[in-house]
């Protein structure tokens, strides 16, 4: 009984580090992230902002789909291709693994990082129109303008989410490649 309680108190502790460290982690890339689109917004013209604007929205769809495909994935191909040292595949196992810190990361931070400086892009976007359009309304333009960026991330989330689970495995496999040559190149390791 005492060593169940102790695995529990243990487990409480790590989430609890966890969640800090996530909040602090998620506290520094949305500064980092908003001050770097407000820089390279302020000194753009208004399409280049449009193009930010949509690589905003398509990064945090891309990061939901790899969040929800952690999720939905079964370990045991990766384990054959670990056997058959497959790179990436030890990696891939990694992520499965750790499901709910990946699709945290994925789907709640960098997700809603750049759902919010999506938000302020546009509204960057409304601000810079209206100096360049005067006769422009401003009233309206800024309803389309948030219609537009929510319309293009729940529409392009929905179409990830099955995306994501139809295709797990070959999403995983690529995610697992791309972590792998990261740690090879940076020799950091992101799971123990």
């Amino acid at each position: 009984m005492k060593l169940k309680k102790t695995k529990l108190d243990k487990d409480r502790i790590n989430h609890i580090k966890w969640v800090l460290l996530i909040t602090l982690w998620t506290f520094g890339l949305s500064v980092f992230m908003s001050f770097f689109s407000d820089v390279i917004l302020r000194n753009t013209n208004l399409v280049i902002s449009f193009i930010l604007l949509f690589i905003i929205i398509i990064t945090g769809i891309v990061f939901d789909i790899i969040g929800i495909a952690v999720a939905a994935a079964d370990e045991r191909p990766f384990h054959s291709m670990a056997s058959g040292k497959v790179s990436g595949s030890a990696q891939s196992i990694k992520l499965i693994k750790n499901a709910s810190k990946v699709s945290n990361i994925c789907n709640d931070v960098i997700g809603d990082i750049c759902g919010i400086i999506s938000g302020a892009s546009a509204t960057f976007i409304v601000v810079q129109t209206v100096r360049l359009y005067p006769g422009i309304n401003l009233g309206l333009f800024t309803v389309l303008m948030s219609s537009l960026v929510a319309a293009l991330t729940v529409g392009g989330k929905a179409i990830g989410k099955d995306i994501a689970i139809n295709y797990s495995k070959t999403i995983i496999t690529i995610c697992g490649r791309i972590l792998f040559s990261f740690e090879k190149i940076f020799r950091v390791i992101f799971f123990r």
